[in-house]
């Protein structure tokens, strides 16, 4: 199992009740995806950083969800190209299910 860390600057003035109402938008496709074991939004207002942490099968899967139509949905809506990094996750801890 590997886990994508993607991120993506966010445009300056784009506040936190609109970046959520985003998130909640897109979340049905990720419910949809059947290569998708989790996915967590993310966001730091701080640092005008956006994006989601995903876990998948493989780095394979993760970068089949996310091509050419990925890239140009975050470039539209945020005006910004997303960077993708890979981790190995070798050991999960899962104390509660996730809300909501």
């Amino acid at each position: 199992m590997i886990t994508e860390i993607v991120t993506f600057d966010i445009p300056e003035g784009m506040g936190r009740e609109e970046i959520v109402r985003l998130f909640e938008d897109s979340a049905a496709i990720w419910r949809a995806h059947p290569k998708l074991h989790r996915k967590n939004y993310i966001y730091d207002p701080e640092a005008g950083l956006a994006g989601g942490v995903y876990t998948w099968d493989s780095i394979a899967d993760a970068q089949e969800a996310h091509g050419a139509a990925f890239v140009a949905r975050i470039a539209e809506t945020f005006g910004s190209t997303p960077s993708f990094r890979y981790f190995e996750t070798p050991v999960v801890v899962q104390n509660r299910p996730a809300p909501g």
